[in-house]
Parts: structure tokens; C-alpha cells; sequence
């Protein structure tokens, strides 16, 4: 017994066959019988049963009950299609069998109602057409997040990377968000990247450069420095079914043990460090004189550049043999050098000199500072005179010999220019952790327990997906040039349509620019279903 699909060409809809094939004894061959089991949902590719009249079932045996119904429908047909193409849909029906529609209907709500609470999601519902068609309580919504954990979440990444663009560097970064509970497990006092003065949690997220699309989340308690996240993810990332990835780090991420991890794993990085690091310096000192040569001046970013192939001495701790594995390994430093943020550089250096002598001299000391202090200033008192601070100019000018220099670092050969360009596409990251943020209500967090948390921020980690799926596709058709995420979704979201008892999805009347959207964003427009 098999399904067989079929497509009529007059109304343009599919059908579903039931296909049972039998024996003729008389003739010697196999003949098969087809029984109609329904339409094709040409958003959700679900197959919804009929009388084989082209009427469901269901709803003509509830048509005295169901009255007729106009709702808007744009803008989630749209939601529809995106969730079909990236398997999302199906997906998350595999993993949530009883409450995919649910999800998928908070999704649509917190992508098309910008910033507006959860306990508005009644009036929303009543007024569009969504996959639960109903409206979703608090207390059901409080459940339904409670109900997500980490298998969920774990079968999710599994079906993502099939989405994975052969050869696609990943930018990975964490971001920080702030909460009023200090009852959650998670939410701890630490280094605030929006300088908030509230306990927060952090979130690491993984992003495709090349498809922009996002394929990992980890919420991590708010006092987890960067390096410390890196050897969780490739563990994640191993027990997801990634084995081969490229990941794209800012310099937050160094750290020796972390490096060796990825040598270790075999996976390629690119990653901003320090120009404070020894090894960095060192290698860099036979080409400091030389460096700004026109033969290395890229007039596009402005910057002179180099490149440097060193060793890295790699280390490996074996616990079960109680013995350390030494090697050397290949590495690529990029250097890179620009004239107007040295200039920069050096004044702000500058300036910050000047505050940190005025500390000293005038007796009110940061503690932060101490170690600043001892660098850079030799520090005397006399009765007479009172303090007086001078600076050490040979470490100041150390300091000043690396301003305008930055770097980085990879186990994969590529030319400078194209490693700072694959560098500077790590911004997406930053993008997507806005759009959570401020689209998508994570700035800060008003969940009151630590199940409902996990679950609204992998709820809010699909309604990413979508949002970014739509910024590439807007990207590539030119669309930003007319119309804002918003102003787009507006233009779609007004298309309304009517189900009335018994009969099919009628669409409203389409205007020629709500046509090109959708073909520019990759799908055909809406029609009666």
C-alpha cells in the first residue's frame, strides 16, 4: 500500500491517493486500485481528508455549527510557506505531535505583532488566519513553553542541519539579557554587554554566514565568561550530528585550551585576538618596519594587510594515560593595519593617560586602575609637592608601537582580505541577537520559572528563523530598498480570505506589488485552497 499524488490542472489542487495494488489471476498482471483519501495543503503539504466531493470532512459534518469567517491571511500564508520549505513545519509536528500548531501559531504572533505582550495573543487570533486557529490562554501558553526540554530541543538541532550549506563558515557569540528574577537558576550577576545593572542569563548562538540563517541556541547562566562556552558547543554540536564545522569567533572566545580543543576536533576557526598576545607581537616584528608597504594597501577597507604562517604548540592532556601529547601545529596569523584608528587609538590613549594621572595625583584611585597605574606611571610624594605622577614613557610607547593593528587567526589557508571578509560577516550575529531582543520581546525576561524560560526562548529561537530567512531573501531581491521588514509584512498582512461552512480557503483580491513580494521572497502568491 503506498500514497499517490496527483495534481488536477484544472482547479490546480493536489490529491492524495491511497494505492492498493492486487493480483488478476486470469490476465497474469498486477492492477492497482486508488482510493481518494483528500486534498493536499499547498502551505503545510498535510493532507486533509474529503467526502470526494472536494469538501473536508470534518467540516461539512460541523457546517451547521461554523459560522462564516473573513480573516486576515497575507502574512501567515507566508509564515506557511517559509515553514514548509525549511522543514520547520514538519519538524516541529514529528517533535510536538499534540501542540505544533500552537507553537506555530505564538511564532506568527510574536514575528507579526512587533514587541507586544503574549496576553494579546487573543485579539491577534480572532483576527487572522494561523495553524491553531484558536485562541491560545496564558496559562496554556505558560504550559505549552514549560512543556519544551531538552530532547525537544536536541531532536530541533538535528533536523536543522539539513539546512547546513556545504563549506559554510558559522559566526558563534553570546549575548547578555537582563532579567527582574533573580528566583531562576540561571540568572546571575555578570560582565552586562548593554552595560544593565540587572542580573541577566547569557545566550550563545551559532549563525550561518553564508545563509544566514541561524542553527543553534545555548542559554548559560549570566556569570559564563565567552571562553568558557566554546568546548559545551562543539560537545552539542557532536551530539546534534555536526561533525565538520567552521566557526568565526571574536576575541573573547581565545583562550590556549580552547584553541587546542579545535585542533583537537579537527574543525576550522577564524578567529579576532588580541594584539597584546606575545606570539602575535613576536611574529609580527619582522615585518613592522615594512608593513604599510603599497604592494599590501587594500583601498576598499583602507587597511594595509599581511599575512603570516607560524607554529602553534599544541597540547593535548590524556587523563586516561596520565600524559600530555606535545605537537606543533600550522596557524595563519592575518595582520592588519588602518592609519585613521591608529590616530584614534592614540588619542584615546591619550586622554585615558591624562585620567589616570589626575587619579593619582589627586589621591581618588580606582581599584580597576591598580594594575594601569603600575604600567604606566612611576608614582612619588613629598610633603612640599604632594604626589606626583610621571609617566614611563618606554611603556607607553610599547603600548603606542600596536595601535591601529588588529588580527586573526586560522587553521585554514585563505588570503587576508578574504579572511577579514568572512570575519566581518560575523555581524549577522549581532543582528539576530537585536531582533530577539527587540522584536521579539528577549530584552528582558518576565518569565517566573526556569522551565518557561527554556521553552519562550525556543519558541522566540524559531520565530528567528523565519525573521531571518525573510532579511536574506530581502536582501537578495533588492526589497530593502522599498520597504522595511515591517512595512513588508503591513503590505502582506492586509490580503485577507473567507472560510465559509463546508467550502474551501477563498483568498482576497492580490495587488501586483504583493505578487512581486512573494516571488521575490522565493514563493507564488496565495489562491483559493
Amino acid at each position: 500500500m503506498a500514497i499517490v499524488y496527483q495534481k488536477d490542472n484544472r482547479s490546480g489542487i493536489t490529491y492524495a491517493y491511497e494505492s492498493k495494488s492486487y493480483w488478476v489471476k486470469e490476465l497474469k498482471q498486477s492492477r492497482s486500485k486508488r482510493v481518494l483519501i483528500g486534498r493536499v495543503d499547498e502551505a503545510s503539504g498535510e493532507i486533509i481528508s474529503t467526502d470526494g466531493r472536494g469538501r473536508n470532512k470534518s467540516v461539512a459534518e460541523t457546517a451547521s455549527e461554523v459560522l462564516p469567517a473573513r480573516s486576515f491571511y497575507g502574512a501567515t500564508y507566508l509564515f506557511d510557506c517559509i515553514g514548509k520549505k525549511l522543514g520547520i513545519t514538519s519538524g516541529l509536528k514529528i517533535i510536538f505531535p499534540d501542540s505544533y500548531k500552537q507553537i506555530l501559531s505564538i511564532v506568527y504572533f510574536l514575528i507579526l505583532e512587533d514587541r507586544t505582550p503574549l496576553s494579546r495573543f487573543a485579539k491577534w487570533a480572532h483576527t487572522h488566519h494561523h495553524p491553531y486557529g484558536k485562541d491560545i490562554p496564558s496559562q496554556r501558553s505558560s504550559e505549552l513553553f514549560a512543556s519544551v526540554d531538552e530532547s525537544h530541543r536536541q531532536q530541533f538541532f538535528s533536523l536543522l542541519k539539513k539546512r547546513k550549506a556545504d563549506g559554510e563558515y558559522w559566526a558563534y557569540d553570546t549575548t547578555s539579557i537582563s532579567s527582574y528574577s533573580q528566583q531562576l537558576k540561571q540568572v546571575k550577576y555578570g560582565k552586562n554587554k548593554e552595560h544593565d545593572r540587572l542580573p541577566q542569563i547569557n545566550l550563545a548562538l551559532v549563525f550561518g554566514s553564508t545563509s544566514q540563517l541561524p542553527y543553534y541556541y545555548r542559554q548559560l547562566a549570566g556569570n559564563i565568561p565567552d571562553s568558557k562556552t566554546l568546548n559545551p558547543l562543539l560537545n552539542d554540536l557532536r551530539d546534534a550530528g555536526y561533525e565538520k564545522v567552521s566557526l568565526i569567533m571574536d576575541r573573547g572566545f581565545y583562550s590556549k585550551e580552547n584553541i587546542d580543543a579545535l585542533y583537537k576536533e579537527h574543525l576550522k576557526f577564524l578567529m579576532s585576538v588580541s594584539m597584546g598576545l606575545k606570539f602575535l607581537r613576536t611574529n609580527l616584528e619582522p615585518l613592522y618596519d615594512e608593513f604599510r608597504s603599497f604592494d599590501h594597501y587594500n583601498s576598499t577597507y583602507e587597511l594595509y594587510y599581511h599575512t603570516v604562517r607560524a607554529s602553534w604548540y599544541y597540547e593535548q592532556v590524556r587523563p586516561y594515560k596520565n600524559d600530555v601529547i606535545s605537537d606543533e601545529r600550522r596557524i595563519y596569523i592575518h595582520y592588519f593595519f588602518n592609519i585613521d584608528k591608529a590616530a584614534e587609538d592614540e588619542k584615546s590613549f591619550d586622554a585615558h593617560l591624562i585620567t589616570l594621572r589626575d587619579e593619582l595625583e589627586t589621591g581618588k584611585r580606582i581599584a580597576e586602575h591598580e594594575k594601569q597605574y603600575r604600567k604606566y606611571f612611576t608614582v612619588t610624594s613629598t610633603p612640599k609637592r604632594g604626589t606626583q605622577a610621571s609617566v614611563i614613557l618606554e611603556a607607553v610607547a610599547k603600548t603606542k608601537r600596536y595601535h591601529g593593528f588588529f588580527a586573526l587567526i586560522s587553521n585554514q589557508k585563505m588570503d587576508a582580505i578574504e579572511a577579514l571578509q568572512l570575519y566581518r560577516n560575523k555581524d549577522v550575529v549581532e543582528k539576530a541577537f537585536n531582533d530577539l531582543k527587540d522584536r521579539l520581546g528577549m530584552r528582558r525576561t518576565l518569565v517566573s520559572s526556569q522551565k518557561s524560560l527554556e521553552g519562550k526562548l525556543f519558541v522566540q529561537f524559531i520565530a528567528l528563523i523565519y525573521m531571518s530567512y525573510i532579511k536574506k531573501k530581502m536582501q537578495d531581491g533588492n526589497l530593502f530598498s522599498s520597504y522595511s521588514i515591517q512595512s513588508l509584512l503591513d503590505t502582506l498582512d492586509v490580503i485577507d480570505c473567507v472560510q465559509m461552512p463546508g467550502k474551501r480557503l477563498r483568498c482576497g483580491e492580490l495587488l501586483e506589488k504583493q505578487k512581486v513580494i512573494y516571488e521575490k521572497l522565493g514563493f507564488s502568491p496565495p489562491s483559493s485552497l
